[in-house]
This record gives structure tokens, sequence and C-alpha cells, in this order.
């Protein structure tokens, strides 16, 4: 399975229920990734899409507690287990955790890439994603080169499990 986030210098993804920033390229590589594959997001994730809706042209699994929870073009499990059985049914590398932090450290042991745009800036931020560069399971695979949006440089890099 696979992981996609966007994180700064000390690896926040979001403050306040909101993404830390919007740089388009980063959207349109999330769109490239993901479209027609499966997402698996938390139920405030997907408040933050627009209209709250999930995402057209992918299969979106919500990983809610709450289980009255429905959702109009997804599909809303209760636990891992159940989100794991779900997941059975699809290739390992059309999945995607996209969020957010409670969602990605919940997933992550079950992930063997990690694609992450890492921007140059630390923001103000409550929410996280675990830092693969002190983690001894993962190595960094791959960086592209330098990216700007206005004054900002970030990076797309992709992590991988090292096999022991």
């Amino acid at each position: 399975m696979n992981v996609i986030v966007a994180v700064d210098e000390n690896w926040a993804i979001g403050n306040k229920g909101e993404l830390l920033i919007s740089i388009p390229a980063d959207h349109k590589l999330f769109r490239e990734e993901t479209y027609g594959k499966v997402v698996v997001l938390g139920r405030k994730t997907l408040k933050t899409f627009p209209q709250g809706q999930p995402l057209e042209g992918r299969t979106n699994i919500v990983l809610s507690r709450d289980e009255n929870l429905k959702i109009k073009g997804a599909i809303v499990v209760n636990s891992t287990d159940a989100l794991l059985s779900e997941l059975s049914k699809y290739p390992k590398e059309d999945i995607f955790i996209i969020g957010g932090e409670s969602v990605y450290k919940e997933l992550l042991p079950y992930c063997d890439v990690v694609h992450v745009t890492k921007i140059e800036h630390k923001y103000e931020a409550d929410a996280y994603f675990p830092n693969l560069d002190e983690m001894d399971d993962w190595e960094m695979t791959q960086e592209s080169d330098e990216q700007c949006y206005f004054d900002l440089t970030y990076y797309f890099q992709k992590y991988e499990r090292v096999k022991k």
C-alpha cells in the first residue's frame, strides 16, 4: 500500500483541520497518483474536500469510529480490521492512504511506499506525520529536482520500506 502526504520541515501536515499550504503542482501529482485508485481517509479529512464530498474517479474508503456514519459515494468502515478486509479486494499498489494524522499513524505499518511532498518551511501546526528520516525501516529512494512555488521550495520524494 502507498501513502501520499505533504509535510513541512518538521513533518507537520496540518493546522486546525486545514492543510498547511495549497501548492498546485502538489495537487496535480496527487490527482495523477490517485485517480482511478483507492483512497483511504478519515472523516475529518473528508470534511476538508470540496463540499465535503468523496473524491471523483476514485474508490473512497472512510475509516471512522462512528458506526452510524453513511457517506454517499464512499465505503465507510469502523475498524482497522474491517478496513484491511475491505482493502483485500484491491491490488495493494492501487491503495493510497491520504490522511489525516491518526489514519496515517494507524496504517503506516501496513504500507511499503510513501510519496512525500517535502516543503522547506516550518509552519504553525497541530497535526504531524511520522518522521521517516528517524525510522530505521524507511529510506528515501527518489527525490525530484528543486521545485518552487512563489518563494517556497519543495521536493517530491519517495520513501520505501527497507526489506529486512
